[in-house]
């Protein structure tokens, strides 16, 4: 059964780089190793506000669908900001921070209540931290920043909603619209901070930029821990969609799986919007290359034209294959998962948070993918739901009711 449009727009790309028996190594420990994992996972689950989010199982989307399972990490309740973002943010902060401390005092680097608490506010209140965001990341840096007692100076570039602008103010942020696409505001952005001396929270990491990135990648794992251990009688899934951007998210769902699993680790395929398909094109290539094109998708926070470079070490030699999918695609599985398709409870799931489910249901429709990726009635999907509606109204004008209303349909 087609599930949504234009499946047969959907393309699918095997990774001439994947070694499936190579051993997660220390190159890839220097990006994502278990002990930074565990260290980012003691730090924020002592967070306030601090829960797992749910993992889902969809027993009427995955019948319809033709496979035995598909388990959907809900990320829209992370820490009330509405995307698993909160993670990657909010820790580089902190740790930015922390380590900022601990140079000016001269001692150990403090936990995170006794900056909340504001033991080192006159340390935290002279650093400015920024970046540039589609929405989400800069929400995260800016709660960060205001949690841990710094200021913040947010860059989101022409096509960003202003319901996604008022929420970073929201949290006491300085919020600066640059012309050009995301690309344009990250480079906006570290020009800036080297002129005033603040400090870049990026998402994607670049030549001379490694180790911010690597920590927000880092609190991302924490997300990818928990779905791990709440697997239905701890029995892995055999297929994991993820979704694209600069490669942070999905290098951060691969380490843990590979690193736990090895060669027997889920396939692990990367999803993208078909108009910001830098992973993709840099598959094809055999190497890092920017998209082309205006990135203009309505999976905003995945509108990214460069790679992550500390991302693409992992994805490279561990991604098995990547995929696109059409803006109507990601629309339809909006709706679907609003729906409670085949008589599941509605889930609230935004633009960005969809790409992944949507790859998944495009090669289930297109039988020679299908039978490239091994899809059939035995696969176990796993998917992250990255966000709920962080633009509200654009929510309700694609599914056609509030995100309030799906949720209380569903009780």
């Amino acid at each position: 059964m087609t599930l949504i449009a234009n499946a047969a727009s959907a393309r699918l790309l095997h990774n001439s780089l994947v070694d499936r028996g190579r051993a997660y190594g220390g190159g890839e420990r220097a990006v994502l190793s278990e002990e930074k994992f565990e260290q980012a996972r003691r730090e924020v689950v002592a967070w306030p506000g601090y829960a797992e989010t749910p993992l889902v199982r969809l027993p009427g989307l995955a019948a319809e669908a033709g496979v035995a399972d598909i388990l959907y990490k809900d990320e829209a309740g992370r820490f009330g900001l509405g995307s698993f973002k909160a993670l990657g943010g909010a820790y580089a902060v902190f740790r930015l921070l922390a380590d900022r401390v601990a140079e000016k005092t001269g001692g150990a680097a403090p936990d995170a209540a006794a900056l909340a608490g504001g033991d080192y506010r006159d340390i935290t209140s002279a650093v400015t931290v920024c970046c540039a965001t589609d929405g989400n990341h800069g929400r995260s840096v800016a709660w960060g920043a205001r949690t841990f007692g710094c200021r913040a100076t947010i860059y989101i570039h022409e096509t960003v909603s202003d319901a996604r602008r008022d929420a970073i103010a929201g949290f006491g942020a300085e919020v600066v619209r640059t012309p050009g696409n995301y690309d344009d505001s990250v480079r906006q952005a570290a020009a800036d901070a080297a002129e005033n001396g603040w400090h870049v929270v990026s998402d994607t990491s670049y030549d001379g930029y490694m180790d911010v990135p690597r920590d927000v990648m880092q609190g991302y794992t924490v997300m990818t821990e928990e779905a791990i251990r709440q697997l239905p009688g701890g029995r892995p899934p055999t297929h994991i969609f993820v979704q694209g951007g600069v490669g942070g998210l999905a290098a951060a769902v691969l380490a843990p799986f590979w690193q736990r699993y090895g060669a027997d680790r889920p396939r692990f395929l990367v999803v993208e919007p078909e108009r910001a398909a830098c992973l993709y094109d840099s598959a094809e290539a055999g190497r890092p290359v920017a998209a082309d094109g205006d990135l203009d998708t309505v999976m905003a926070g995945l509108a990214c034209g460069e790679v992550s470079l500390l991302a693409w070490q992992i994805l490279a030699p561990g991604a098995d294959d990547f995929m696109t999918v059409t803006d109507d695609a990601a629309l339809d599985v909006m709706r679907l998962l609003a729906d409670g398709t085949g008589g599941n409870a509605g889930l609230v799931a935004g633009e960005s948070a969809v790409a992944g489910l949507a790859g998944a249901l495009a090669a289930l429709a297109r039988p020679e993918f299908a039978e490239r990726l091994a899809l059939g009635r035995d696969s176990r999907i796993l998917v992250f739901g990255t966000e709920g509606d962080t633009d509200p109204a654009l929510y309700k004008s694609i599914v056609g009711r509030s995100a309030e209303a799906v949720r209380k349909s569903s009780n």
